[in-house]
């Protein structure tokens, strides 16, 4: 029943994401991250997620990597990858050589497609929410807190427990038993009340 449920909870998604496209968390960041406004980025860089795709590259990550039997490491191994970053396989991040890592601006900084990517890197705003690209304007984001414009119609998905079950499950190889309501307040980031 939970693999079904999973299946599906991705099958939307993949559905969902075709329609829009992954910005990366610093396109969120740029509205989010004051503490006026409830600090949204913060509470997440303080989070786990934020480090999902870096903690591929431990020690551990690498030990595991090798028990299961995967032929790549795990920060290029799709069985990891898909919840260790934000939109894998779905138009999302992508496994990139080193070429693409050091392509620049004329004036000598990451193109935008590199910022985008890095930005992917990690258990992102997206991965939660949905691909930005529609919601990310300022207009839309008030349109949707006063109920003005539908979430799904500008690719916002509705988060609930089904979301985190996506990859907080059995067929993790580190999976821990997983409380719903206890993890999710670690990780909430309301709007502050007088602001909806």
């Amino acid at each position: 029943m939970k693999t079904t449920l999973i299946m599906i909870l991705s099958i939307v998604s993949f559905m969902s994401a075709q329609s829009f496209d992954y910005v990366g968390t610093g396109k969120c960041k740029s509205c989010h991250k004051s503490d006026k406004k409830g600090a949204q980025y913060k509470v997440w860089l303080a989070s786990p997620h934020a480090n999902a795709f870096e903690t591929l590259k431990s020690e551990e990550s690498i030990k595991i990597a090798k028990e299961i039997g995967l032929e790549k490491s795990p920060w290029e191994a799709s069985q990891c990858l898909k919840c260790h970053t934000t939109g894998y396989e779905m138009g999302g991040y992508e496994v990139k050589d080193a070429a693409f890592w050091e392509e620049k601006t004329d004036r000598g900084r990451p193109t935008k497609e590199v910022k985008r990517m890095t930005g992917l890197q990690a258990v992102g705003c997206e991965a939660c929410h949905g691909p930005g690209s529609k919601y990310k304007k300022k207009k839309v984001m008030d349109a949707l807190y006063k109920g003005e414009t539908d979430p799904a119609s500008v690719g916002m998905w509705r988060v609930d427990e089904g979301t985190c079950k996506q990859c907080h499950n059995e067929a993790s190889p580190s999976y821990k038993p997983f409380n719903y309501e206890e993890r999710f307040k670690l990780i909430s980031h309301p709007y502050p009340d007088d602001l909806k």
